[in-house]
């Protein structure tokens, strides 16, 4: 069974920004633009326990082995690319919204985490991210305090 990859390292890097080419404009209009290098960004969730970060992503028609995850103490980068479905030729699209091609995004974290305690799972089309919480001996969101 193959693992999805997960790359550990200091910098998160982005791809710069560019401006939008005429077939970036244009990819949702007509889908034989789905063959151009657009990078798309998939819908994420991120939210945090007392002891994790989790990180869900819905990329649904990825494959696995498709899929880096790049994991710093402060940021998550998840990338990959969604293969461009077989283009029927006598088909005529009435609509076309599905993105394909290269995907990325750059989440920074709200706290700092432990890569060592970092996981992840892919289950029907859904990325989830579990990061574990590095904190100081002295920081007061480790400590239980009950009230009465």
């Amino acid at each position: 069974m193959k693992h999805i990859e997960i790359r550990f390292g200091s910098n998160i890097e982005t791809r710069p920004t560019d401006d939008k080419s005429f077939e970036e404009m244009f990819q949702s209009v007509n889908p034989m633009f789905c063959l151009s290098q657009r990078v798309w960004k998939p819908q994420m969730d991120i939210f945090e326990t007392r002891e994790e970060i989790i990180i869900q992503a819905e990329i649904a028609g990825v494959e696995k082995e498709d899929i880096i995850i790049e994991v710093s103490t402060k940021a998550v980068k998840v990338s990959g690319t969604r293969k461009c479905s077989q283009l029927e030729s006598t088909a005529t699209y009435r609509l076309a919204e599905i993105q394909f091609g290269k995907f990325e995004r750059v989440l920074y974290l709200p706290s700092i985490i432990d890569v060592e305690k970092t996981r992840a799972d892919f289950s029907n089309g859904f990325l989830e991210i579990i990061l574990g919480k590095l904190y100081n001996k002295g920081d007061k969101r480790n400590l239980a305090i009950d009230f009465c």
